[in-house]
């Protein structure tokens, strides 16, 4: 009876296997499938990753082409401020050149569009600073002509030719003042090595710098000229390495504290400088307002803002 049913039972233990490998290959396909399938979500969004970094640096290539147009639109007769627009241009050809060999890269691509945004910014400034010396010339042009005309009329006159002078003089003060163009402005971190360099976080700044350049006037009167920076805190204090007469100063009629000083020979001919600004104290974060005075009036303004 043993011997008969041995095969049948043999039967129905290969026929149990045959269930279990059958059971146990559906369940690995299921989880096959579910890796596959995970695999192919994930390779998805990589692809959809990649194609919003390439519309992005589109969006960018696109943007520094505009702006290098913006540029080359720009002219001036002043050399040092068509020199500078001429190295912004050339900066827009590198991130352009980066742009395309970091297509792929959405860190680069981020950076490429802030630094752009930048550009943009400082391009609008140019613009500005064009107009004004373009108004300011025209009506230096036309105030000293109106002048040499009045002179001509009332000559022999000596009452009126008093009256006169004085409308002269004042005219000519105007026409006299020294103009302040392509102001720049810099957190700058002084190592124990002497050695320096540009910051925009305030606890790393240990001064100031300040670059500028003062335009040629044919009429200013040429010698030795001290230009005063005077730089106000984010606390609305006068910065200043110290507050004794040994830095005070007149301006507008009025006395301050510089936190910089520089002297410069003018010849009456367009000039640039740099003064560095110290304070008393660690600077503060936020933003600092930054005038430039020339023969005790305020030549030009700026600000820096340290974070």
């Amino acid at each position: 009876m043993e011997s008969i049913n041995q095969p049948e039972k043999e039967k129905k233990e290969r026929g149990g296997i045959a269930w279990w490998l059958l059971g146990a290959s559906v369940v690995v396909n299921i989880i096959l499938a579910f890796f596959l399938n995970r695999e192919k979500q994930i390779l998805i969004q990589k692809e959809e990753i990649i194609k919003t970094v390439y519309v992005e640096r589109d969006n960018v290539k696109s943007d520094l082409m505009t702006l290098k147009t913006d540029f080359e639109n720009l002219h001036t007769n002043n050399k040092q401020l068509q020199a500078d627009i001429e190295a912004k241009k050339a900066q827009i050809d590198e991130l352009l050149k980066e742009a395309e060999k970091h297509k792929g890269d959405a860190y680069i691509i981020a950076k490429l569009k802030k630094e752009t945004q930048t550009l943009r910014l400082i391009m609008q400034g140019y613009v500005h600073t064009i107009d004004s010396l373009n108004t300011l010339n025209k009506k230096l042009i036309v105030e000293k002509n109106e002048v040499i005309k009045k002179l001509d009329e009332e000559k022999g006159k000596t009452s009126q030719l008093n009256k006169d002078k004085e409308t002269m003089q004042s005219t000519i003060d105007k026409a006299s003042a020294i103009s302040c163009f392509a102001i720049t402005a810099q957190g700058i971190d002084i190592k124990k090595n002497k050695k320096q360099s540009v910051t925009s976080k305030a606890k790393k700044t240990n001064a100031i710098r300040v670059s500028y350049s003062l335009g040629e006037n044919k009429i200013a009167k040429p010698g030795s000229r001290d230009i005063y920076v005077r730089i106000m805190t984010p606390d609305g204090k006068e910065m200043a390495k110290g507050y004794d007469d040994n830095y005070k100063f007149k301006f507008n009629g009025s006395n301050g504290y510089y936190a910089g000083k520089t002297t410069l020979d003018y010849s009456n001919k367009e000039i640039g400088a740099t003064t560095m600004c110290e304070g008393d104290g660690d600077f503060l974060p936020g933003k600092y307002i930054i005038e430039i005075t020339c023969d005790g009036m305020v030549v030009g303004q700026s600000s820096l803002t340290l974070h």
